[in-house]
């Protein structure tokens, strides 16, 4: 079994692509031409986001809408950096709601967490070791 994708349910997958590349600093890889499903270029694991009517039409059924929730959902997508409070500054300007200042951990790495537009949770941290 190999870990293949994440992707996040939204309701307009450019803005979601153009808030990730803004505040993250990714690029965009593809965007299908129905604007349904885009990923961003991450390295050998995709992070994809597809239209809550293709994601309804695929799962077949209704599911938590993260934009939606007053919560963030039990789940996160986590990016590591070596400046943790300038991503965060820069994601919390590109749009991003902060959620929790940059903090250093008693083990020495650096977190932060902020809730994208689309309702996704993202955490900042520094690498490990």
């Amino acid at each position: 079994m190999n870990y293949a994708y994440t992707i996040v349910y939204v309701a307009d997958v450019a803005a979601s692509l153009a808030f990730f590349e803004a505040a993250f600093g990714l690029k965009r890889r593809f965007l299908h031409e129905s604007g349904a499903y885009g990923e961003l270029d991450t390295g050998a694991t995709a992070l994809a986001f597809v239209d809550h009517e293709t994601a309804l039409d695929s799962v077949g059924q209704p599911y938590v809408v993260a934009a939606e929730s007053a919560r963030p959902l039990g789940m996160e997508i986590g990016f590591s950096t070596e400046d943790v409070p300038a991503a965060f500054a820069r994601a919390v300007a590109a749009g991003a709601t902060p959620l929790k200042e940059p903090v250093t951990k008693p083990w020495g790495q650096t977190v932060a967490y902020v809730r994208c537009p689309d309702g996704s949770l993202v955490e900042l941290c520094s690498p490990m070791g």
